[in-house]
């Protein structure tokens, strides 16, 4: 189950990184890249079955008020890269907005312990 646990948070970074790689390259012209919501998709799916498996198999002792917040953090990320999908045109605030909550979120992630 390690190995799950691992190739998961491969699949969770690679997620993040392309949310993150794809808004910041194009705050510029304003458009969402179109890895874009799959990225934010997966991060979110794959940081879920983490805390699932580190939970269950692992038997891992989790901080639960960390995972709460980067829930609700990524959550907010996917709807607004849903919202921005389906225009046109996104403003940049909502690029920006996306980019800077997947920045907090990794600063989560990485700072909070």
């Amino acid at each position: 189950m390690t190995f799950l646990y691992y190739f998961l948070l491969f699949l969770h970074f690679v997620g993040w990184a392309v949310v993150l790689g794809g808004t910041v390259t194009n705050l510029r012209t304003p458009r969402l890249a179109p890895g874009v919501l799959h990225g934010a998709i997966t991060a979110l799916v794959t940081g879920v079955l983490m805390v699932g498996v580190a939970e269950a198999a692992l038997d891992a002792d989790l901080n639960h008020m960390k995972i709460g917040v980067k829930l609700v953090v990524a959550a907010v990320i996917v709807t607004l890269t849903v919202i921005a999908s389906r225009r046109k045109e996104p403003s940049r605030a909502l690029l920006g907005a996306i980019a800077g909550l997947t920045t907090l979120n990794i600063a989560l992630a990485a700072l909070w312990r």
